[in-house]
């Protein structure tokens, strides 16, 4: 058994995308409209047919409460793995990406956390 689809929830998935691809650097997969929304998947450029993430929307009653309380009490919606938490700290600041949380070493594993501009916190992990 292997892990096939996570997803976060977004505010606009359009933005979503953006933020995703054009400043995380993942890559679409799939963009299907669905009524209103879309069924819109990002992939790894290292991994095309690796695990899919879904920018699900937040149109769901629970959903706003859900994030808000983690946001709140500074807890990550997802967790994506880097080879240099430094560097990806850098590059993605330079990029204009708010961290809420700046590179933290913590033994062998250092993590930083920052926001998707769509109501998400966002870990980025290396561990040794």
């Amino acid at each position: 058994m292997k892990i096939h689809l996570t997803s976060v929830f977004v505010d606009d998935q359009e933005k979503a995308l953006r933020f995703y691809t054009d400043v995380l650097g993942f890559v679409k997969k799939h963009d299907v409209p669905m009524g209103e929304d879309r069924w819109i998947t990002v992939v790894s450029p290292e991994e095309p047919n690796g695990t899919e993430l879904l920018l699900e929307p937040s149109g769901h009653p629970a959903v706003q409460p859900y994030k808000t309380a983690l946001v709140h009490d500074g807890i990550p919606a997802a967790s994506f793995a880097v080879d240099d938490v430094r560097a990806e700290y850098e590059r993605l600041r330079e990029l204009g990406v708010f961290f809420t949380q700046e590179p933290l070493e913590m033994g062998s594993v250092t993590t930083a956390v920052l926001d998707d501009t769509c109501g998400n916190l966002i870990q980025i992990v290396h561990s040794a």
